[in-house]
């Protein structure tokens, strides 16, 4: 009984040690991510104050806190918010349905390949606000439009990234799963489709940024919400700190999303994280 007693006198200052040390560990990881971005927001307090800038082009960041604290208690935030994120969602889901099936085709099958290759290297090289106004011309101001151009900026880095994933699958792999007599279905659902995944989710990351960035621009020309729609009028209306609360609500949201992606990825693509690691 004495001994028992020692032995969990001597773990609870071990566990103890090791839960502190837990803590700082994630404080020192906590602090290296956070340490630059304070800085910012300091020199961003102190410089128009101190008179580096002009406060009246680059408010203090208390100001535009306060903006966007009026903003979010009005519901403009909210309502120009749930405008954009329903624009932005609606053409990124329905570029994953089309790209990612398209790109793996493309990918694996090569007379596909042949016939549609120089068609995307064609449209690829044309940028999404380039041909804005031809959306505007055949779909209207109205939220067509915006949805299709946020799909058509979606679609390219998908594409890409599927069938660079199906392309670059170890060959290794196709041959050993040949072997084992799997049918080209088989290979295709068992073997091509997981070790594109890690590529595949590059690509969906990459279109999750582009959906908010040519959203915002398309907003700006003829909408009459959205986030992209309010940094405008801000601007007109001489608003200065509501417009750079509504340039940091767009970061934020940018923000949120790639961070899901990248969870959402680490969930799916488990068994390459540990292989890596």
């Amino acid at each position: 009984m004495a001994s028992v007693n020692a032995s969990k006198a001597y773990l609870l200052p071990r566990e103890k040690s090791d839960f502190f040390g837990w803590i700082l560990t994630k404080f020192r990881i906590a602090w290296k991510q956070s340490v630059v971005i304070i800085a910012l927001l300091l020199f961003w307090e102190v410089a128009p104050r101190a008179g580096l800038v002009d406060a009246t082009f680059f408010p203090p960041i208390s100001e535009i806190a306060s903006a966007w604290w009026q903003l979010l208690l009005s519901g403009d935030l909210f309502d120009h918010t749930v405008a954009s994120l329903s624009r932005s969602l609606g053409g990124f889901l329905l570029a994953i349905g089309i790209a990612i099936p398209l790109g793996l085709a493309i990918g694996w099958w090569k007379p596909v390949s042949e016939y549609l290759n120089p068609l995307l290297e064609l449209l690829r090289n044309t940028a999404a606000l380039a041909i804005l106004p031809v959306f505007i011309l055949l779909l209207g101001l109205g939220e067509t439009s915006k949805i299709a151009i946020v799909l058509y900026a979606c679609a390219f880095p998908l594409l890409l990234n599927t069938i660079s994933g199906v392309k670059n699958v170890e060959p290794l792999l196709i041959k050993s799963a040949r072997s084992m007599g799997l049918s080209p279905i088989q290979l295709f659902r068992k073997v091509i489709i997981p070790a594109a995944t890690p590529t595949i989710f590059v690509g969906i990351r990459q279109a999750g940024a582009s959906s908010i960035l040519v959203l915002v621009a398309a907003e700006m020309v003829g909408a009459k919400s959205g986030l992209g729609y309010l940094i405008q009028y801000t601007q007109f209306s001489f608003q200065i700190p509501t417009m750079y609360a509504g340039i940091i609500s767009i970061s934020v949201i940018g923000l949120i999303i790639n961070f899901a992606l990248v969870t959402l990825e680490k969930r799916l693509t488990g068994w390459k994280q540990t292989y890596s690691e």
